[in-house]
């Protein structure tokens, strides 16, 4: 199946994203920011949660189950600590906005943490992480997400890929942003190679007999994804904890839901029955670099940890070693003077959306 791209211009595109989401009823500040959370996504090379998702945050808004003028609010809280309920909103804008939260009570406490309920998917993880960079902090971002996940040794979807991310800043070099989902595979990616007809490695998803299976669409077939580590012999048990400490984070402590409850992001699919808490739920936190060592050394150490792993012996075949957040920092030094490559089926999905809500689609260069 051959694949043709449309370049997108970043700016047009962005205006675009943010026409969306105003023509959903989200204010002109929550549309802008709900568009820099997908382009960030698409800037830096991870294609399956930029506006690929769009059209998917547009049918949960015709189905009712985000609220575009949504308030978000602090519903329980200490002096480096609180729950944030996100009202049903835009997980893209709620995540940010309880990152910023987090932020101010690490200036006063040295770390802040908050846990948020009621919400709907945040897009990636490490555009709410990379959010403490520029206050010179460290920052952390983990969400749960609909069940598409067997444990180990189950044929069962119990768990989201619930992404965790890290950003650590340094001084001349770029900061280490680790993000990760603790799967083996992102869901995304399943969508990406459906879109471009192609299989998939042997270890990203099971059958529904729980047999490894190259097949793409095996999640539509009663297949399931499996944890990081791919099987048991080769560590699944250690994808499957990360995954579980990342959905009780995010649903158990913050009153959302968890495990096989967790909304799914498609809104064709119901929602599960006694559901124990409410829509889906992140968690943000933030640590002050000055609370545990001086800031200039902290980055002056930060670049020699990085030059030594660059310069890293290689095997045989590669040219280098990369640090996390590499790849996705050149994508976007490319993307931004280039422009942002969408498959015909991404494009093809705008256009419908600019047909639905009556907008202008004029986004290639």
């Amino acid at each position: 199946m051959s694949t043709s791209f449309y370049t997108c211009d970043p700016a047009k595109l962005h205006a675009y994203t943010c026409s969306v989401f105003k023509a959903m009823g989200c204010s002109d500040a929550d549309a802008k920011l709900a568009a820099d959370v997908l382009q960030s996504s698409d800037l830096r090379g991870i294609d399956s949660h930029g506006v690929a998702r769009l059209s998917g945050y547009v049918r949960l808004w015709k189905a009712g189950r985000i609220k575009a003028n949504a308030v978000g609010s602090v519903i329980r809280e200490t002096a480096s600590t609180a729950t944030y309920d996100a009202d049903s909103g835009l997980g893209l804008v709620m995540a940010s906005n309880a990152m910023d939260i987090a932020i101010e009570k690490a200036k006063e406490c040295g770390s802040g943490w908050v846990a948020i309920k009621n919400s709907n998917h945040f897009g990636i993880a490490g555009y709410h992480a990379m959010k403490a960079l520029e206050h010179d902090m460290i920052g952390m971002a983990l969400t749960n997400a609909s069940p598409l996940v067997a444990p180990t040794f189950s044929t069962e979807r119990l768990l989201g890929t619930n992404p965790i991310s890290f950003a650590i800043p340094a001084g001349q070099e770029q900061p280490v942003v680790i993000d990760l989902a603790t799967s083996s595979a992102a869901n995304g990616k399943l969508e990406i190679a459906q879109r471009a007809g192609k299989k998939v490695p042997l270890g990203w998803v099971q059958d529904k007999e729980g047999q490894l299976s190259d097949d793409p669409s095996a999640l539509k077939k009663g297949g399931s994804l499996i944890p990081l580590g791919s099987r048991d012999d080769l560590g699944s048990h250690k994808g499957y904890a990360l995954s579980a400490f990342v959905d009780i984070f995010s649903g158990v402590l913050s009153g959302a839901n968890y495990g096989p409850w967790v909304p799914p992001f498609v809104s064709f699919l119901p929602l599960a029955e006694n559901m124990p808490g409410e829509g889906i739920g992140h968690f943000v936190g933030a640590w002050r670099i000055d609370g545990f060592s001086d800031l200039t050394d902290f980055k002056a150490n930060m670049d020699q940890w990085i030059q030594r792993f660059k310069s890293a012996e290689t095997v045989e075949g590669q040219d280098e070693v990369i640090i996390p957040g590499e790849p996705e920092y050149r994508a976007q030094l490319i993307r931004e003077k280039e422009g942002i490559p969408l498959i015909d089926k991404v494009y093809n999905d705008l256009l419908e959306i600019a047909d639905d809500l009556k907008l202008d689609l004029n986004v290639t260069v």
